[in-house]
């Protein structure tokens, strides 16, 4: 039994001591910040392009 213990507590050492999985949640962290910033940055583009259109859509029908 106490053989069975010892492996348990080794195995549960090398799972605590591992960092792989730190690397991926920090990956994860950027790439939502970059997926926010880019949200946020495309409402203010998208009313810019809405406002460019209305101009064009309005000079196209004036001029027909």
């Amino acid at each position: 039994m106490s053989k069975l213990a010892l492996k348990i507590f080794i195995s549960m050492q090398t799972l605590l001591a591992r960092e792989e999985g730190q690397d991926l949640v920090e990956y994860c962290l950027v790439v939502a910040l970059v997926a926010f910033a880019g949200i946020a940055g495309m409402k203010s583009l998208a009313s810019g392009i809405n406002i460019a259109f209305n101009g064009v859509s309005s000079g196209l029908a004036g001029s027909l």
